[in-house]
């Protein structure tokens, strides 16, 4: 992997996340990374964080690039992709991290065939722990769709599935750490109004949830199960549970995602 270019044509947070994570995983290097933004100051930025080599042109990303990440907005597709499709190495494959954009409808926005995967990480890439899905279409070998794989690894945990599941990968991963974050904001404002200083109340907010997150990914156990063994009969933790039922907690998590992945799919419409 570290002799292929890996070029990416947009270096905000997400594209940022991405490049940090392939130098400190070691996967790749700052001399086999480029990327380009529309702004000098941006690419100011990524060349001053990452010493990588940038360009405030997206054809000369895309012209060098083994494997091209377009890391730009969806909007912002229709203007991009017609100016670089012309300019692909032969064998490069492409990948957006783009939410609501289809294979297909990228493919379209080539107009000729490309090697393609779709993307879906989340901003937890920032600090090396992004869950990420991946399809590619039907120009990518399965051996081409791991090495991909390999790079969304490097920043987080990643899987493989059908394009038909990315719809749900953006509300229930791609989305959803606003969702958390909204949530450890709340257990704080409560341990604030209960006398706590505002940045104890978050870190124990946060490890708790971090904690609660790793348990359920280490032990297997259900949710539910997980659940009932901190709630002690006629405990505090069933007080705040019954409370949370009452609130309509399960209802308003489950109906906000859907709302989440019915929009990505109006998106890609």
């Amino acid at each position: 992997m570290n002799q292929k270019i890996i070029g990416f044509i947009g270096g905000g947070n997400m594209g940022s996340a991405i490049i940090g994570g392939l130098i400190s995983s070691g996967l790749s290097d700052k001399e086999h990374i480029i990327a380009a933004d529309k702004t000098q100051a941006a690419v100011n930025r990524l060349k001053e964080t990452f010493g990588i080599q940038t360009s405030t042109e997206n054809i000369e990303v895309s012209s060098l690039a083994d494997i091209l990440f377009l890391a730009v907005k969806p909007n912002m597709f229709p203007t991009v992709i017609p100016e670089i499709r012309h300019h692909l190495k032969e064998s490069s494959i492409i990948v957006s991290i783009a939410a609501g954009q289809s294979l297909e409808k990228i493919e379209d926005l080539f107009e000729h065939p490309i090697k393609l995967v779709r993307a879906m990480p989340n901003t937890p890439a920032l600090v090396g722990a992004s869950m990420s899905a991946l399809c590619g279409n039907d120009h990518v070998s399965e051996e081409e769709l791991h090495e991909v794989k390999q790079l969304f690894d490097s920043f987080g945990e990643s899987e493989i599935i059908s394009e038909s599941l990315m719809d749900a990968v953006v509300g229930v991963s791609g989305s959803s750490p606003a969702y958390v974050y909204m949530f450890i904001e709340a257990m704080a404002d409560a341990a604030v109004a209960d006398g706590m200083p505002r940045s104890q109340a978050y870190k124990f907010a946060a490890q708790s949830v971090l904690g609660s997150a790793k348990m359920v990914l280490e032990t297997g156990k259900h949710p539910g199960e997980l659940k009932d063994m901190v709630c002690s009969p006629g405990g505090t933790t069933i007080e705040a549970v019954a409370v949370l039922e009452q609130m309509g907690l399960r209802t308003a998590v489950i109906e906000a995602q859907r709302a989440c992945s019915q929009k990505s799919k109006d998106m890609s419409k």
